[in-house]
């Protein structure tokens, strides 16, 4: 009988051409890429062009003036009226973001509790963050009004004199950064809620069972699992409140406060721009003061680690 005999043969690998661009180019950049567009065209463009501008004497009409080199940036390093200015945004900074963080979190403690009308507590903290600048501006103005103002008749109620909010230079910040935490803590506030949401509820049982109190469970549990929360409501407030310009530009008109008392550096880049046309010398304060937020921002990513560097 013939016995059939085979032959394997080795798998021959085949070679295909090289896929055109399109087909190598990564899924995830083709959804982005309509985002990163705009992205570049309305903030990278724009900050580019601000620094550009910060080396020539700009007029209001868009002509490139003539070269000033470095003459803008020797000129703002001397100007006292822009040092000011940006003292003037700092205190606000420092004035503000401690009591905006601190009243984020007492009011998500509040009503994350079981509580009646629990959801019309929550409303109502939230609620003033949605408001237009100009509403804002004008229930504060009518609040601080001497005379009939709600502060005032407050104060003269319990035989208090009136107090200058609008016109006494050593409260025009304070009258500014009453009137943002009404109006901005509800941000942080939903911040905080959503973070205490997030932790099991079994956490707290456990503590009870073994004694502990209210405040142990703060201390030992609550706080300590907000700390990355913490850490962004601190850089979100720091950043916000550093850019700080409608609420004061509306409440004063702006005219800064009483002697410029309250005049941040974001209307004094304004000013100069649009009332002096001076916009190649705005753009050069502009550029500094962007240097300063990024100098802030990677600071604060140093001192606030990432969740996975804390896990490390």
């Amino acid at each position: 009988m013939a016995t059939i005999t085979t032959r394997a043969t080795a798998a021959v690998p085949v070679t295909g051409t090289r896929p055109p661009l399109w087909r190598r180019i990564p899924i995830g950049l083709l959804f982005v890429l309509p985002f990163l567009l705009f992205y570049a065209a309305f903030l990278i463009w724009p900050t580019l062009s601000a620094f550009g501008l910060s080396f020539f004497n700009e007029s209001l009409t868009g002509t490139r003036g003539e070269p000033a080199g470095l003459r803008n940036w020797t000129e703002m390093l001397g100007d006292s009226a822009m040092w000011s200015a940006l003292g003037n945004t700092l205190y606000f900074t420092l004035l503000s973001t401690p009591p905006l963080v601190l009243v984020g979190l007492v009011m998500a403690l509040l009503t994350n509790r079981v509580m009646p009308l629990r959801w019309l507590w929550r409303l109502s903290f939230f609620m003033p963050f949605l408001l237009p600048a100009s509403v804002m501006a004008l229930i504060w103005i009518w609040i601080y009004q001497p005379g009939f103002g709600l502060l005032n008749a407050g104060l003269t109620a319990i035989g208090l004199p009136e107090a200058g909010w609008l016109s006494d230079p050593s409260l025009a910040m304070v009258s500014v950064v009453i009137a943002t935490l009404w109006w901005t803590a509800g941000f942080n506030f939903l911040l905080y809620l959503a973070a205490l949401q997030q932790i099991p509820e079994h956490l707290y049982e456990a503590a009870s069972i073994d004694g502990a109190g209210w405040w142990h469970r703060l201390w030992s549990i609550t706080l300590p699992l907000l700390k990355r929360t913490t850490g962004l409501v601190i850089v979100l407030q720091l950043l916000a409140s550093l850019r700080i310009f409608d609420q004061v530009y509306l409440i004063y008109n702006g005219s800064g406060g009483p002697g410029f008392s309250a005049r941040p550096v974001l209307e004094y880049v304004y000013d100069t721009a649009f009332t002096s046309f001076r916009f190649g010398y705005a753009s050069a304060i502009s550029s500094f003061f962007f240097v300063l937020i990024v100098v802030v921002s990677v600071t604060q990513l140093k001192l606030f680690p990432s969740r996975r560097e804390d896990e490390r």
